[in-house]
Parts: C-alpha cells; structure tokens; sequence
C-alpha cells in the first residue's frame, strides 16, 4: 500500500533513513564484540553479561566524553572516518587511568539531518577505536533535531564501561616522594584546545586545511585529524605484571590541571621540559600564535598524551615494558615534596 506523505519527514525527521542506517553499520558494530555481548544493534538497550573477568572483588567503572570542535576540522576536511577513534580514545583513555580494561561502548550522534554516509563514516571510526581498546560497541543513539542543529553539523558523545579490581584499582593513593613519571608520547593535538587551535590557525594566520606546512610534513587539515593515540592495550598488559602508582591522561587542562587529580596531600610532580621531544604542531603553534609557554602546558598534551608515575627501582623496566608494547615512553619528572605556603602541586622546570 502506496504511503502518504510524512508531515514527520517534511519536519525535517526521516525515519525511513534512520532505519537504513542501523542496517548499514549492523556488520560494523558486530565485527567489535568481545565475549560478553549478548544482543544485536537495533533493540532498546544493549547487553553485556559480566563475570566473564577473572576477579576476586569486579567494579565496574564509567565515563563519558565527547572530542570538542574537533568535530569542526572534520566537516571542514569533509573527512569524518577518524573522529570516532577520537571519541573512544578520549573515554577508554579515562577509564584505564583507574587500572580498569573497556568492555562496552555506547555512541550519541546528533545531527539537524541525517547524513547516511557521513554518519556511517562516523560509526567506522568509533568501530576502530573499539578495536585498538579491547571493547565492544553494543549501542547508541542517532538523533535528527532540525532547528536545534544548522545543516551539515553533528555532534557527538561516547560513554564507556571498564571493569576493575578493587584491590588492584590505580587512584594514585599509592604515590610516595621519590617515584618517578614516565610520559607515554602522544601522536599530536588529540581532541583538546580546538578552540584555540582553530582562531590561531584559520583565523589569524588564515591557514586553509589543505595548506602544506613544512614543519609537520602534512597538511593542516591532516595534521589536525591524527586520531587521539589509546592507551588501553599498553597499560592494561603491563598491569597484570607490574604495579603502577598513579595514571594520568593529558586532557583539557594540560599538564596543570590534570596531574594534580591523582597526587596525594605533600606530593608535588616537578616536570623537565626538554626530557621528550615536542611535537612541531606545538611548536609552530605557540610560535605563530603567540601563546605563552605556561598556557601551552595548561591547554594541550605538549607531545605527552598519558603519565605513569612508577616507584624509582622499577624505571628502567617500565621504560623497556612500554616500548615492548609499541609506545614511545620518556622519563619526564619525579614526585618531590610541596614547598612553600602555596601548595603547588605542578612545577615544570623554567616555566611555572
């Protein structure tokens, strides 16, 4: 039977299309399932059956994150198969600070009109980065609001599940004067200081995504779309062998605000700038836009996506057990004791 027209669809909502999207990505998100998951995409909820982890005393631990206006370079680039990597990169990164393995992922994607193959370009990356981090996609949500988003946006944001062991959880309680923090390089801007990256580079210096720039071997555009570096296989192998202090992810806030989230009353992380090599992305851009040096380390990564503080006597194999599992690790500070009335818990050598 011939059907009318929708007074939904000319509202700006296709449901048809919704639907051909779930039975687009349907073999996508299945070719991400690890032991555990016990549904198919489409239904009302995902799941996932615990129990399957060998530990004594299991929590499950939870975060959610999105990647920013990030999302902005990837419409302007027209290239959108990376930038789910970044949006499982910035939430599995989250939950294995805690010494905690992903086990399932959930996508939002929002958007004033659906774009099958964009949004499906989306999904492939999402479905990439729940690869490199050991973890599932078991659902999500595809949201058309015309009106609320102008035509050609889309938003995004992911949530997590890791499971844990109580006893084993990493919270940097654990942190004494005198350990040492190995930096884990990360592979540019990842998904933090866009803001700022794009008034400096599009506005001020009236860059275009394809412009070659010498210093970073690409173009702006591709140096822009390096997906945020995961951690998850490196860290969880190592901890089933060795005992790490503390766990830092190098988010929005920098070296500043986020070190400071895991160090216990008395403990100060003193950072050696020059220790690990600084990406020319940084460079360049404190450079040609004029940041201060202190802003930089309080906006970005500076060239180190993730910390581990470790005890003293256990560097040199730290160093070898990280680089045996494919990162690039740098033994980038120490834990010193607070000085002063202040309190300061970050000092980075020449800077603040």
């Amino acid at each position: 039977m011939a059907q009318s027209p929708s007074k939904y669809s000319e509202a700006g909502v296709d449901i048809d299309k919704g639907n051909l999207f779930v039975s687009r990505i349907k073999d996508i998100v299945a070719a991400t399932h690890r032991r555990g998951v016990i549904s198919d995409i489409g239904g009302f909820s995902g799941l996932f059956a615990i129990g399957n982890d060998d530990l004594k005393n299991p929590v499950l631990v939870a975060s959610t994150d999105g990647v920013g206006t990030k999302l902005t370079v990837a419409k302007m680039c027209n290239k959108h198969d990376t930038i789910g990597i970044d949006l499982v990169a910035m939430c599995v990164n989250d939950v294995v600070v805690s010494g905690s393995k992903p086990l399932f992922f959930l996508d939002y994607f929002a958007s004033s009109t659906l774009d099958l193959e964009v949004a499906t370009d989306v999904v492939r990356g999402i479905a990439e980065g729940c690869k490199q981090a050991h973890c599932s996609l078991i659902g999500g949500e595809t949201a058309e609001m015309p009106g609320l988003y102008q035509p050609g946006d889309y938003d995004l944001a992911g949530f997590v599940v890791g499971i844990g062991d109580r006893n084993a959880l990493v919270d940097g309680s654990d942190i004494r004067v005198g350990d040492q923090i190995i930096g884990l390089a990360s592979s540019g801007f990842h998904s933090n200081g866009y803001s700022l990256v794009r008034k400096i580079f599009f506005d001020e210096l009236n860059r275009k995504v394809d412009d070659f720039i010498d210093e970073f071997g690409c173009t702006l555009g591709e140096e822009l779309l390096k997906p945020t570096r995961i951690y998850v296989d490196s860290v969880v192998s190592i901890l089933r062998h060795q005992r790490i202090h503390g766990l830092i992810h190098i988010t929005g806030g920098g070296f500043i605000d986020n070190i400071p989230r895991i160090l216990p009353t008395g403990c100060s992380a003193h950072i050696h700038p020059g220790s690990w090599p600084v990406p020319p992305c940084f460079t360049y851009l404190a450079k040609k836009g004029g940041v201060a040096a202190d802003e930089m380390y309080r906006t970005f990564n500076m060239g180190i996506g993730m910390m581990a503080v470790v005890p003293e006597n256990s560097v040199d194999d730290m160093l070898h057990r990280f680089a045996a599992h494919g990162e690039q690790p740098y033994l980038i500070g120490e834990i010193k004791p607070v000085q002063g009335n202040d309190g300061q818990q970050v000092v980075i050598d020449g800077i603040c």
